[in-house]
């Protein structure tokens, strides 16, 4: 998955004598790798259902619990590139092993953590994981599974793997944080992952390829997104003016110029920028953008907004939730079929306009706002628009590239729907922390302060403070769709097309 080599390629002989796929459990092959994907897919929502108890057990700040999510995405995002390049170099099952293995221990890091500063560590270690682990699996299907109904089954259950891991985990999250502890969140990787790691000998290995990694473009790529998204933070908490706050995005605005500049030189870059240079595809990249922005933020405050002001448990949150996956799951059927009828922005513009519409209508809950008439019909109409949006968005990337070039593509769309996931949140968790707060200082720890004292008058204050802060996000939401529909409508002029052999899904939550 690297600029320089095939997204698929054949196994060389030295790596896989006396191991043809016909000779291998195929179906037990199927089941690591689909685990694999599941497991790294779920844990971006899984730990959204467990922040509320997370929040009281370790004492986590309002303008820090974002980081439980963000610090994850942002590993993931930052290094998902790098990750497949190492898979090139140095062989992808065996990179497949190491970014299991590290996920595997990260997650009992993350069980164990003693306190939030640990315990973003250990999701930052698992992003790292994922970020090497999820590339190489694409490719191990090709090399492991024979062309023909055994490839295309083991691709259509990958596939299902990355749509249905966000439901997966806002529904685990819920049965085990109310059932067993919030860090069971966390501890459940450990069985699956060391499941994975003993079947991976049913993997064939691929052929390695010549060339380096690209670290100097490693480090400033990642380092420019982490300094840009703590200033945006730390700006919200400490004012916009704060030096620390203004030293972030110089330094930000440094590295990722530095990060450009190494990969317009370099000859094995981690971001080729000859794929931005077709309109269709930069186009999709910036809407997926802005749809990952708006689509992690409504997980995020939904929850918080089911859990806080509502009362709801963590398995109710859960299942709560199964509207938002229902609808996805229709839109993005209908739109796999609409795509070779229809030009791509005639359904992704459409959906994106719906999608802001339902985050407009989020934005008119209170804090007695009903389920089944306000929450549940909002959250469908929102999913609706993102499922027209998502297919769309991944036969654009990789339409018109070459044949060795979709793996490096399909990666960096995920790529822009991660760290735009994390930019999003940063941003929108700034916005409503600050509104709550101009409404009633301090709103969240008044809440819990009103809730361990029985207050019912401050309990309510905050609710009523919390509730206007996860709407102004909602609004910002909204914004940032109509802004990818806008991308859409001027970028992206594409026919309507077949579908692109050899893209890799992208994660659906």
């Amino acid at each position: 998955m690297s600029a320089d080599s095939p997204a698929v390629t054949a196994p060389a002989p030295a790596d896989t004598a006396g191991a043809s796929p016909r000779g291998r459990h195929l179906g037990l092959a199927l089941f690591v790798i689909a685990a694999a994907q599941l497991m790294v897919v779920l844990d971006g929502t899984i730990t959204n259902i467990a922040l509320p108890s997370i929040q009281t057990a370790l004492g986590v700040s309002d303008a820090n619990l974002a980081w439980i999510v963000n610090s994850y995405a942002l590993a993931f995002g930052g290094l998902l590139l790098l990750g497949g390049r190492a898979g090139d170099l140095f062989g992808r099952r065996r990179m497949f092993q190491v970014g299991i293995a590290l996920f595997t221990l990260a997650s009992l890091l993350g069980g164990l953590a003693p306190n939030e500063g640990l315990l973003i560590g250990a999701r930052i270690l698992q992003g790292v994981g994922a970020a090497i682990a999820a590339p190489s699996a694409l490719s191990l299907i090709a090399t492991t599974f024979p062309e023909g109904k055994p490839r295309n089954k083991a691709m259509g259950v990958y596939a299902a793997m990355a749509g249905i891991g966000a439901t997966v985990g806002l529904l685990l999250g819920g049965i085990l944080t109310d059932a067993l502890d919030w860090r069971w969140v966390f501890f459940v990787n450990i069985p699956i992952g060391l499941a994975v790691l003993a079947g991976t000998r049913t993997l064939v290995e691929a052929e390695r390829h010549q060339g380096r990694l690209d670290l100097p473009g490693t480090i400033t790529g990642t380092g420019g997104l982490i300094a840009l998204v703590y200033g945006i933070t730390r700006g919200g908490e400490h004012g916009w003016t704060d030096t620390f706050t203004l030293t972030c995005f110089v330094v930000a605005a440094v590295l990722l110029s530095a990060f450009l500049f190494i990969q317009s030189r370099t000859g094995h870059p981690m971001m080729p920028l000859r794929l931005f240079k077709d309109r269709n595809r930069s186009g999709s990249f910036a809407t997926m953008l802005f749809i990952g922005a708006g689509m992690m933020a409504t997980f995020y405050f939904l929850t918080l907004y089911m859990q806080l002001i509502l009362g709801y448990s963590a398995v109710r949150t859960g299942f709560a939730n199964l509207p938002f996956s229902l609808g996805m799951g229709i839109a993005a059927t209908a739109s796999s079929k609409l795509i070779t009828r229809v030009p791509p922005r005639l359904i992704a513009g459409p959906g994106l306009l719906v999608a802001a519409i339902g985050m407009f209508w989020f934005a008119t809950l209170t804090p007695d706002s009903s389920y089944a008439g306000h929450l549940m019909p909002a959250m469908f109409v929102t999913a609706l628009g993102l499922g027209m949006g998502f297919v769309p968005m991944t036969l654009g990337a990789v339409s018109g590239v070459e044949h060795q070039e979709t793996g490096i593509a399909s990666a960096l769309l995920n790529t822009a729907q991660q760290i735009g996931g994390a930019l999003g949140l940063a941003v929108l968790s700034t916005i409503a922390t600050s509104a709550a707060n101009d409404r009633l200082p301090d709103a969240a720890a008044s809440f819990y302060r009103g809730v361990a004292t029985k207050d019912q008058g401050l309990v309510a204050d905050a609710a009523d403070a919390l509730t206007h802060g996860y709407t102004l996000a909602f609004v910002a939401a909204g914004v940032m769709f109509l802004a990818g529909l806008a991308v859409t409508a001027l970028a992206v002029n594409a026919k309507a097309q077949e579908a692109a052999e050899g893209a890799a899904p992208v994660h659906l939550g």
